[in-house]
């Protein structure tokens, strides 16, 4: 499994049940698209919060890169803006996309 993929198979889910206040936070579901992994829809508007593989056309923001991106979002989420700046990550809604950080760290 790529670190991508047990990012959204465990880690995720596993975040969201230990932190229910996420939903909260975020208020948005988001699409997160990755290139070379697939496509994960992330409920955090609705109570107790979900991950779950595909996409929606009922989301907020969706997010948009590479899997090489999106390990380098993981590994380092102080690199999204950089990656984002130079075109390698994009986020449809920027409110929600600067509160992304909750979600990913």
């Amino acid at each position: 499994m790529s670190e991508t993929q047990g990012f959204f198979a465990d880690y995720l889910p596993k975040k969201i049940a230990d932190k229910p206040h996420l939903v909260d936070d975020m208020a948005a579901v988001i699409v997160f698209d990755i290139a070379g992994a697939g496509s994960w829809t992330v409920n955090l508007k609705e109570a107790p919060g979900s991950v779950a593989e595909g996409s929606t056309s009922d989301s907020d923001c969706v997010v948009t890169c590479t899997e090489a991106t999106f390990d380098k979002v993981l590994t380092n989420p102080n690199s999204a803006m950089m990656l984002f700046a130079t075109g390698k990550l994009k986020v449809s809604d920027m409110q929600i996309g600067m509160k992304l950080g909750k979600v990913l760290g």
